[in-house]
């Protein structure tokens, strides 16, 4: 059995102006061309330790399907062998074994099938997706890359959350490319 209780975080990434795609669904701005000498550098095998540590992600249907275009186009399914559970009520191609698709209840989902078997859950879009997990008190802290760009509209990193949801900074970080990540645990 395992000790340490199951964390969920949320996480995104964002223009500056807080938009996670273009009204359309577009990233293209995602590949930022910034440099800040006093931000750090991941190495390849810093990002690969990383990675092991989260046991599942959770996505809406469309970061999924934004996911399999960035496939499509040679760049590699960004979730490697980590289970990934897809929130849709669409049918969708189911292109890696770790793919599951689910339509049910969010807080059982969490609740029955998630926090029992995984300890470390990432919900990695989209801004729907997000919302809801703070909305039903489900999250535990989020982690929020903010990118050096400005897109002036498109699709909010939360949409819909209906009330206030506090939050304590954890930890800041600056990375060479021009990102922030701000990292906060949810208030209870």
């Amino acid at each position: 059995m395992q000790d340490k209780a199951p964390v969920v975080t949320i996480h995104m990434a964002a223009s500056l102006d807080g938009y996670i795609a273009r009204r359309d669904g577009r990233v293209d701005w995602l590949e930022v061309s910034d440099t800040f000498d006093g931000g750090k550098t991941l190495t390849p095998d810093e990002v690969t330790e990383f990675l092991t540590t989260i046991d599942c992600y959770v996505m809406g249907s469309r970061t999924y399907e934004t996911a399999l275009g960035f496939e499509a186009k040679g760049h590699g399914w960004a979730y490697g062998e980590t289970p990934t559970i897809v929130l849709t009520h669409r049918a969708l191609p189911r292109v890696k074994p770790t793919v599951e698709f689910f339509a049910g209840d969010l807080a059982s989902l969490a609740n029955e099938r998630l926090k029992p078997r995984f300890r470390n859950i990432w919900v990695v879009g989209g801004g729907e997706v997000a919302a809801a997990w703070l909305r039903l008190g489900l999250a535990d802290e989020l982690r929020y890359s903010i990118l050096p760009v400005l897109i002036g509209d498109g699709i909010p990193f939360f949409r819909n959350l209906e009330r206030d949801v506090t939050l304590h900074l954890i930890e800041i970080q600056a990375y060479r490319s021009g990102t922030v990540e701000l990292r906060y645990q949810v208030a209870r």
